[in-house]
């Protein structure tokens, strides 16, 4: 009897070695991250991931763990190990293919891989894949097969897949089941205390990608998946209500409206070109690479330049909302995703249809991708020009049509439009797989990181926006029209900045430009640290229209607003103010980020606290809509 009970300990140990083989080919492909870390950290990275390995190994066994006891409770049945060897087979596969799907996703977005990765594949199947097009393909399979392969042949060696009833009396059999049982789910919840095992239990260091490396993936990714789909509630809950909400309104709360008028008339055109992942690294003024984007250079020049702005996320989904509605992320949730929800959010092309505006938006592809469609469609939006407009020859990438022929569109749009108009354009270009239709203008990347491939496809955005404005110029319109350009997101490359928690990954340009800017105010720069989601206060204060409903927003223009910044990712925050900027990891309840090392306790304590108020405050208007 005990060489049978051994065998179910030997598959205990199987999956518990198997996620240490995981867990170490991580940190051999990113060992370009891990490097300066001692051994002994690296070690403990093994250490600290096991309490997670073992609940996570708890679960896989779970079933084969049923079906012994069924088996042993009914004398006269027999299951062949057959039936072993093929869920053991399945659940290698499944981790070998997670193991090098998270390789992808944490080079691009900071984090593991979670539910949000499958949920994006459902909705955009084409897209998803175009996401990962820039990945190193060929390499991540072979890992996926040596994986499967080692799995595989240690499993031959490891489990004992011929273990037999034990023998033993019907009383000691319940105790032994009880016993069996109870431990498998000791091990599943991760020990007696009160709370189960969150992802706590595995951040340990001040090195970011040490704790990440000891988070177990398969463990993360099906709690995250758990999350997703238990009853609603705020995970985010740090302080009374009263609370986050007084620090939130302080936030907001300015004198008497001392905003500067910059424009020359208050009702022109707006348009606003949202460019895809146009990162501040890419932006020589804001201590970007010099050359990729020469021609927003002089348009710098011509308009006024906020410099000290950053995105509210790290996807297209988060920024839309943030530049349209005002509104935050939410870090876990997109609320673009839920159609119920974002119907009931503001949005500035209802505020310009209500003034008399036509409305409209304009996107290279898809525009039924994260629901765009439905949140145009319920926010005044008179005409969608996406894809399904242009001629199927034009449709050269899977993210649509280039650049330059959504802009020339645009151009034969406003041409023959009634003023005043509202414009949303919407770039894709930028994008995994970084694919042109014209000679890249930046040498292939010699190491394979896609970093000029990027910068190539921002050049050639880049070159798109200077041609659109040379034809704009020669049209009626153009005289009377506010341009405002402002990404989407940031994004890691050209300069690999990955980490989720890194503020200079969510460093974005905005530009007003355009002939009714004043001539003083052109080539002027504000420092008035912000984020996309201030746009909205900040163009309807320069045209004298109320902007209650977007409570999330500042005038970045009035001098009596104060400077702050508030981003987040999948489960985290940041919050920035010129004493101190933090990022805040909640898996691991720690501050993962210090922005000014000689900051005091007592102003990093500030900034932490107005930060957990904001995301708190967020997500309890997401869950109220």
């Amino acid at each position: 009897m005990l060489r049978n009970l051994f065998s179910i300990i030997r598959f205990f140990i199987f999956w518990l070695l198997f996620f240490v083989i995981t867990r170490l080919t991580f940190e051999l492909y990113f060992f370009y991250k891990i490097r300066g870390a001692c051994f002994g950290d690296i070690l403990q990275t093994f250490f600290y991931g096991f309490r997670l390995d073992a609940s996570a190994t708890a679960y896989i066994c779970t079933i084969p763990l049923l079906v012994f006891i069924i088996n042993w409770c009914i004398p006269s049945s027999r299951i062949k190990p057959i039936w072993l060897k093929i869920y053991v087979g399945i659940i290698l596969f499944c981790i070998s293919l997670n193991t090098i799907l998270n390789f992808n996703i944490f080079r691009e977005w900071g984090t593991k891989v979670t539910f949000r990765v499958f949920s994006s594949f459902y909705h955009a199947p084409s897209e998803a894949l175009a996401s990962s097009g820039s990945s190193p393909v060929g390499k991540c399979i072979l890992i996926g097969i040596l994986l499967l392969s080692s799995g595989a042949l240690l499993s031959y060696y490891v489990i004992d897949y011929n273990f037999k009833k034990p023998a033993a009396k019907p009383g000691l059999k319940i105790v032994l089941i009880c016993l069996l049982v109870f431990v498998n789910f000791l091990f599943m919840r991760g020990g007696l205390q009160t709370e189960p095992i969150n992802q706590n239990a595995a951040y340990f260091a001040d090195k970011e990608i040490l704790n990440q490396s000891a988070l177990n993936t398969e463990w993360n990714l099906f709690n995250n998946i758990f999350e997703n789909f238990r009853k609603p509630y705020n995970p985010y809950t740090f302080m009374k209500p009263a609370d986050a909400e007084k620090l939130v309104h302080d936030s907001y709360t300015t004198r008497a409206d001392s905003s500067l008028k910059m424009l020359t008339t208050d009702r022109p055109n707006v348009v606003i070109i949202q460019l895809e992942s146009y990162t501040a690294s890419i932006i020589e003024s804001l201590g970007g690479d010099k050359g990729v984007a020469p021609n927003f250079e002089k348009f710098i020049q011509q308009g006024v330049l906020f410099n000290n702005i950053y995105s509210s996320a790290d996807r297209t989904d988060k920024g839309i909302i943030s530049i349209m509605s005002g509104f935050p992320s939410q870090a876990i949730r997109t609320i673009i995703a839920d159609t119920l929800k974002q119907r009931k959010l503001p949005a500035l092309s209802v505020v310009f249809k209500n003034a008399g505006y036509h409305t409209s938006y304009f996107y290279g592809g898809k525009s039924s991708y994260m629901d765009f469609n439905i949140f145009m469609n319920s926010h005044a939006i008179d005409q969608i020009t996406d894809e399904s407009a242009f001629a199927p020859a034009q449709v050269q990438t899977k993210w649509g049509v280039y650049d330059d022929v959504l802009l020339t569109r645009h151009l034969q749009f406003a041409q023959q439009q009634k003023q005043p108009f509202f414009s949303y354009l919407q770039t894709s270009t930028n994008h995994e797989p970084f694919v042109l239709p014209v000679k890249a203008h930046f040498p292939a990347d010699e190491d394979g990181d896609a970093s000029n491939q990027f910068r190539s496809t921002a050049y050639f955005t880049d070159s798109c926006l200077n041609a659109y404005f040379e034809q704009a110029k020669k049209q009626a319109w153009y005289k009377n029209t506010l341009f405002i350009l402002v990404a989407d997101h940031g994004h890691r490359l050209p300069r690999n900045v990955a980490e989720a928690y890194d503020p200079v990954k969510y460093h974005i340009p905005l530009l007003f430009f355009g002939d009714v800017i004043k001539p003083e105010y052109r080539g002027k720069k504000i420092n008035k640290l912000g984020g996309q989601t201030d746009i909205a206060a900040t163009l309807l204060s320069q045209l004298g229209v109320p902007h209650n409903q977007f409570t999330w927003s500042k005038d970045l223009l009035d001098p009596a607003s104060k400077d702050f910044a508030f981003f987040t990712w999948d489960n985290g925050f940041g919050f920035m103010t010129p004493q101190q900027s933090i990022s805040y990891d909640n898996s691991g309840r720690r501050i993962v980020y210090k922005g000014n090392k000689n900051a005091g306790e007592a102003v990093t304590a500030k900034t932490l606290q107005q930060g957990k108020a904001f995301l708190q405050l967020v997500y309890t208007e997401y869950m109220a809509f």
